[in-house]
């Protein structure tokens, strides 16, 4: 991996040329306890992205992967978060990507949008609809649950599942307990409708933990809602349909 420095913090990344071509970037950016390669690698988003002529570039967020680990919750707020990946784009000298995010990813994405919207030339939100408003869907135990002796110890199913997932990737549990304890904020709707970059908002129908994604994109004046049919948090990822619906958006967006 390649890796540079986003104000004294040092990030982890990839980046990927496409097939043939120049190819216009996509940056990606994964969910909570994730990385670039559990995310967007082993799902085939990386494959897909690049087979249809883009270049794909995706970060490890702080805490994650390997990029440096901070213990700070304060060091794991949304729109500091969002700044690493505008220099990231900074340092690879790109005015602009299409900018996807899952989950937590998506968090991020939408406050680059905000903050940033000349650097986004559109925004993919996969894993959250409008739970980045009302600010629901993971239970508030789950930082407590990567500190937890062992994954036995966590009686809430879904923190369970997330410390399960983390141990999974090798995270670092103290790091991600401070991203959980820092990064959960929420914005506005006042907010989500100044986010005017075409925008696709894309959530599995069994997915509690997004929140509804029609509800979300009805916010915004340029989005539209991709359903992902019969799939939860975690199978909506690299699910087919999500694939062909961001491809078409990709294609179509001006």
């Amino acid at each position: 991996m390649l890796t540079f420095d986003s104000d004294g913090v040092r990030i982890a990344y990839i980046d990927v040329a496409p097939s043939a071509g120049a190819g216009d970037p996509v940056l990606l950016i994964h969910g909570f306890a994730s990385n670039h390669a559990t995310n967007w690698v082993s799902t085939s988003w990386v494959r897909t992205l690049t087979e249809a002529g883009y270049r794909v570039i995706a970060l490890d967020n702080r805490g994650h992967g390997a990029s440096e680990k901070l213990y700070d919750p304060e060091a794991y707020a949304s729109d500091l978060m969002a700044e690493d990946a505008c220099r990231l784009l900074d340092h690879l000298d790109l005015p602009r990507a299409d900018v996807m995010g899952y989950s937590m990813g998506a968090r991020i994405t939408a406050y680059l949008a905000l903050m940033h919207p000349e650097r986004v030339r559109s925004a993919l939100l996969g894993g959250l609809g409008i739970h980045l408003v009302e600010g629901k869907g993971l239970p508030a135990g789950i930082p407590d649950a990567m500190e937890a002796p062992s994954s036995e110890d966590v009686t809430d199913p879904v923190a369970r599942s997330f410390r399960i997932f983390a141990e999974q990737t090798r995270a670092d549990l103290r790091a991600l307990a401070a991203c959980m304890r820092g990064s959960r904020q929420t914005l506005t709707r006042g907010e989500v409708a100044q986010i005017d970059v075409p925008t696709l908002v894309s959530v599995g129908t069994r997915d509690p933990i997004a929140g509804p994604g029609p509800a979300l994109a009805a916010l915004m004046p340029n989005a539209r809602a991709l359903d992902i049919p019969n799939r939860d948090h975690n199978l909506a990822v690299g699910d087919k349909v999500h694939k062909a619906g961001v491809l078409a958006f990709l294609a179509e967006r001006p």
